[in-house]
């Protein structure tokens, strides 16, 4: 029975590049012959997304796309728990909608998990000899201390806490009680798979595209502090 990759696409207001990254899904050829699952959760966008998925979809209509909408924004948080819900494969990955991460590297995090020697891979932009866009070094800067910080808790020793690509088995990330419904996912997801005994975590090099806030770029500097809050309260309180 072939196995298969539940792909959560969260999309907020993507209307320029989300057709671009369904296609770049598409066309990828998963190793062992791994089928895709591809669900694309809009989180109440004002722009032209809706349409634009929904063109992709009459266009493909073999491709197995899930599509799923909040009638109000909630954040990204919100719409992975609404993807994690949905998905129906063995193994599950967060894509962010924009074109900063490149899914023609969903092997790479796979291998790990399909030879047997993992449960949770993240990708990390800071490993590796693969290409990366330089842009904000204060970024880099505050990326790195809360990627410590995190470590501090978890006992984890990432270089990358705070990146889109993370793959988990998918009871695993089902079991998980997430809550944070913007960008304090990542600290908090990470904290609470921690806690989870015997789990086998990963790390592998990944290329990174990043854009600038002209270009779309939404993270700032609060979600930095929020990020801060989720360490200290899902490790300490949680």
């Amino acid at each position: 029975m072939s196995l298969k990759l539940s792909i959560i696409v969260p999309a907020y207001n993507e209307e320029r590049t989300i057709e671009h990254i369904l296609s770049k899904i598409d066309i990828v050829q998963l190793i062992q012959d791994i089928q895709k699952e591809i669900i694309v959760v809009n989180d109440c966008s004002s722009d032209a997304t809706e349409s634009k998925v929904k063109q992709f979809q009459e266009a493909h209509p073999s491709v197995n796309i899930v599509y799923k909408k909040h009638e109000v924004n909630k954040g990204k948080g919100a719409a992975l728990r609404t993807g994690f819900q949905s998905a129906t494969g063995d193994f599950v990955i967060v894509q962010d909608a924009d074109l900063e991460y490149d899914p023609n590297e969903f092997n790479i995090l796979l291998k790990p998990i399909v030879d047997g020697f993992a449960d949770v891979v993240y990708g990390s932009r800071f490993m590796g000899g693969r290409p990366h866009r330089i842009l904000f070094f204060w970024h880099t800067i505050g990326n790195k201390m809360l990627t410590f910080a995190s470590n501090l808790f978890t006992n984890l020793n990432l270089t990358d806490m705070e990146t889109c690509y993370k793959m988990f088995r998918t009871e695993i990330i089902q079991k998980i009680d997430l809550k944070e419904n913007r960008f304090g996912f990542e600290p908090e997801v990470t904290a609470k798979m921690s806690k989870i005994p015997n789990i086998r975590v990963y790390e592998v090099g990944i290329s990174y595209y990043g854009r600038t806030y002209e270009e779309g770029k939404k993270i700032g500097i609060k979600d930095a502090f929020r990020a801060l809050y989720c360490i200290l309260r899902y490790n300490l309180f949680s």
